[in-house]
């Protein structure tokens, strides 16, 4: 009996969990997004206009603020406004610092072509024996390759639950093995704490980093 009970509420459980936290997660970046109303002068906002309220909207207007401001930034006036826009930003203490490594990691993850979480690898980590997955995050390190004397890349390992935090590791390149999985499966594995298991490609095995990017 008790057995039974307690498969039942799992199984009731495997439904409404994956739900109630997807539900809050959208809820969170819908509440997030609705912020983006405030940018309308108050005659023009919704609640002005229909006499009420519309729950979402603030995602529209966002979409189209980001639209609208690459079309800007897209031609030379645009990109010398936003020139002069940073010059005034950099010269502001705590801020430039802060502006200058957001605006460097969203340049190095949005940019077309560019490596950064666009590959799963596995390492050696934090031992020998002991395996993680993690991120391509980049290659060429600078000072560091050339004080090692060794080929190294840049590879994010992620903690479990939460993948926003984790280590920044330097590993030679042909000690990473890069996955088949795609990024987001790759995330999922690490959300879940190991449960949900991508399936392993039936064509071809793991290849070293190496081999393909010691092409270029």
């Amino acid at each position: 009996m008790l057995v039974s009970l307690r498969r039942y509420l799992i199984a009731g459980l495997l439904v409404w969990l994956p739900l109630i936290v997807t539900g809050f997660i959208i809820k969170l970046l819908v509440d997030l997004l609705d912020f983006t109303i405030l940018l309308l002068p108050p005659a023009w906002r919704p609640e002005a206009v229909l006499g009420f309220s519309i729950p979402g909207a603030g995602i529209v207007i966002a979409i189209v603020v980001v639209f609208v401001t690459g079309v800007i930034v897209a031609n030379i006036v645009g990109r010398k406004l936003v020139s002069l826009g940073e010059s005034i930003v950099h010269r502001i203490p705590l801020v430039s610092s802060i502006y200058g490594a957001v605006k460097k990691l969203t340049e190095t993850v949005l940019a077309d072509g560019g490596q950064a979480f666009r590959k799963v690898v596995l390492i050696e980590y934090p031992r020998r024996g002991l395996w993680s997955v993690g991120f391509l995050t980049g290659t060429g390190a600078g000072e560091v390759q050339d004080r090692t004397e060794r080929d190294v890349i840049t590879v994010f390992v992620p903690t479990t639950p939460n993948p926003t935090s984790g280590f920044v590791l330097l590993v030679p390149r042909e000690e990473a093995i890069e996955l088949d999985m795609t990024v987001e499966d790759g995330l999922k594995f690490v959300m879940s704490m190991g449960v949900v298991t991508p399936l392993s490609s039936p064509t071809e095995a793991p290849a070293p980093v190496a081999r393909e990017q010691g092409k270029s």
